[in-house]
């Protein structure tokens, strides 16, 4: 059966939806006789209020949302989004708060979605991940007034609140960990160029490999296996062909090994390789990746808790995490010869 809405009990009661509205939340505005008849028919008809209106008009949240614009295909598979939601969850199901999620291919419509749900309470409001160059999803919220957290930033997150870390100084752990161990060209297989982090890590490697004599050269990806390992084998087969290469990922960094290695590249003694965040997957290599590590599902939950604290009304400003650090295994070596 549908459920009944306000609408509903207007028609029913020859009134109109603003004094269902009064009626139902105990507002004054109708006489006694009509707020008693409201309220009976309401009864007869089943009807419930919205939890997320309600928590709105009370300043709580009862559900938040997040909507995730990459390719179902890579992000099923990355582990990094499985453990940030993990914290998100973590922190939501402590505070008895549900978490809305939606993907989709088209960054364009995800604005809209925002728009809508706006609209129609079914939010108290979002965290926004992969904050973009120039991104028009900051200049919608801060429109809309929707209380909004960004993972990532604070470059580029506008008046909104972020919690993010410090990329450009993990890269430049990677970078001295590599020039240490005398590798002179690297290379780097990164995400989509739109992305405002990408931008920081390649500037920051760019910088780094200079100030130590090296040279650094990055491709983009979708950060999925295939292409991972397809940019591997055009970097090895290229006039530059590094010694070292950084893949901005996990998935990637397994993908680009196993390519490697079936190309009779061995890791690390022809071609050393490190991952970013770390995760099970790079234990599960031969020989175990060197990686980026930092605790996702604990930065996750301390986006879900500044959202939850700016939706109760309290002044939350950007929360800088912990910097990533650098975890050496066995894919990292001096370069031969």
């Amino acid at each position: 059966m549908k459920r009944p809405t306000i609408d509903d009990i207007a028609r029913r009661a020859g009134v109109s939806k603003g004094a269902v509205s009064f009626a139902l939340n105990g507002r004054p505005g109708v006489s006694a006789e009509t707020r008693d008849r409201i309220l009976s028919i309401a009864t007869e008809l089943g009807w419930q209020p919205s939890s997320v209106a309600r928590a709105l008009s009370e300043g709580r949240a009862d559900v938040l949302g997040l909507v995730v614009a990459r390719p179902a295909r890579t992000l099923g598979l990355e582990p990094f989004f499985m453990q940030l939601m993990s914290g998100i969850e973590a922190a939501l199901s402590a505070a008895s708060v549900g978490l809305l999620l939606q993907m989709t291919e088209d960054p364009q419509t995800e604005t809209g979605i925002y728009r809508r749900w706006w609209a129609q309470r079914r939010v108290a409001g979002v965290i926004l991940v992969d904050l973009r160059v120039d991104d028009p999803r900051v200049a919608v919220l801060e429109e809309l007034g929707m209380p909004a957290v960004v993972v990532g930033g604070p470059e580029g997150a506008g008046r909104l609140p972020a919690v993010w870390s410090d990329d450009a100084e993990a890269i430049e752990s990677v970078v001295e960990h590599l020039g240490a161990l005398g590798h002179r060209r690297i290379a780097r297989v990164a995400g989509p160029e739109v992305l405002r982090h990408t931008v920081v890590r390649t500037r920051a490697m760019e910088a780094a490999a200079a100030a130590r004599g090296m040279e650094s050269v990055t491709v983009h990806t979708d950060y999925g296996a295939d292409a991972g390992a397809d940019a591997t084998l055009r970097l090895l087969r290229s006039r530059y062909r590094p010694t070292a290469v950084v893949y901005d990922n996990d998935v990637m960094a397994v993908a680009g090994t196993a390519a490697a290695q079936d190309a009779g590249i061995a890791v690390p003694e022809r071609l050393s390789v490190v991952a970013w965040d770390d995760s099970a997957l790079c234990r599960l290599t031969r020989p175990h990746l060197t990686a980026v590590s930092r605790d996702i599902a604990a930065f996750g939950a301390r986006a879900a808790q500044s959202l939850l604290d700016l939706v109760a009304g309290a002044e939350v400003g950007s929360c800088r995490d912990a910097t990533p650090r650098l975890v050496v295994r066995g894919s990292t070596a001096p370069p031969a010869g």
